[in-house]
């Protein structure tokens, strides 16, 4: 799935990633298991309150995929 986020469109950042939510275009959604609970499970309950499916894995892998230098906590695949 990483290739996907990637490659694909995408939204990095947990204010983006609700936007992306509430619009209906978050496809999956990408949480940092090791960043802070209080910025990802607000993101989470959104997820199952949309029926997003989330996939959990390192921020600094999660960084990465997005192409950023720094670890990122949050971030989506959109339409």
């Amino acid at each position: 799935m990483l290739t996907e986020l990637k490659a694909g469109p995408r939204v990095v950042g947990a204010k983006q990633t609700r936007r992306a939510l509430a619009d209906g275009r978050a496809v999956r959604v990408f949480l940092a298991e090791d960043a802070d609970p209080g910025v990802t499970d607000p993101v989470e309950v959104l997820c199952a309150e949309h029926g997003v499916p989330v996939e959990r894995i390192s921020a600094t892998e999660l960084g990465q995929a997005c192409g950023i230098a720094v670890g990122a906590a949050v971030a989506a695949l959109v339409r």
